[in-house]
């Protein structure tokens, strides 16, 4: 079963990851953020204004303007910037038909996936943008192992990757065979 973002809620946690990056750096430019994290700056400004809006970034204008994490990335879990954007946990819909449950208010899959949702919901929440923020930044100086095997399809990345690569794509493996670049 796959459990993948959307296009919304990569580009709400990769524009959480810019600016946790860059925490105690002072405001970052919209554009800084599209161009480091390749997201489209049309696309860039309704994320930015609906996490303004969630109170997890704050804006200021003027030509030193821009935006911050409204916390420390202590304080900001994955939880507190996928859910909003992504409604993964906080679904109405029957996982059997895809719509409404009708069989007296639960379905036979209900019990297990509440369970299931609550486990998800657990670990994003138990993760914060600080530790995502220094997880990338092993990643960016190849220095990061996962835990577990990762993808096996080449992956280009893009903004901030491939300036660090040299445009290089990367090849996830497995964490014992180390970080390797194709």
């Amino acid at each position: 079963m796959p459990v993948t973002l959307g296009k919304h809620g990569d580009h709400a946690v990769r524009a959480a990851l810019d600016l946790a990056r860059h925490w105690g750096e002072g405001p970052r430019k919209a554009r800084e953020i599209a161009v480091s994290m390749d997201i489209p700056p049309d696309i860039l400004r309704r994320i930015l204004s609906e996490l303004v809006s969630q109170g997890l970034l704050t804006p200021s204008a003027g030509s030193n303007g821009g935006y911050v994490l409204a916390r420390s990335p202590e304080e900001i879990s994955l939880l507190d910037v996928v859910e909003p954007a992504e409604r993964l946990l906080a679904s109405d819909r029957c996982v059997l038909r895809g719509g409404p449950c009708d069989w007296s208010d639960v379905c036979a899959i209900h019990d297990p996936w509440r369970v299931a949702r609550k486990a998800f919901s657990e670990s994003l929440d138990a993760t914060n943008l600080a530790d995502l923020a220094s997880v990338d930044a092993d990643i960016e100086l190849g220095l990061h192992t996962p835990t577990h095997p990762s993808h096996a399809d080449l992956t280009i990345r893009r903004g901030i990757r491939m300036q660090a690569t040299g445009g290089c794509a990367i090849r996830s493996i497995p964490a014992s065979d180390g970080p390797s670049k194709a």
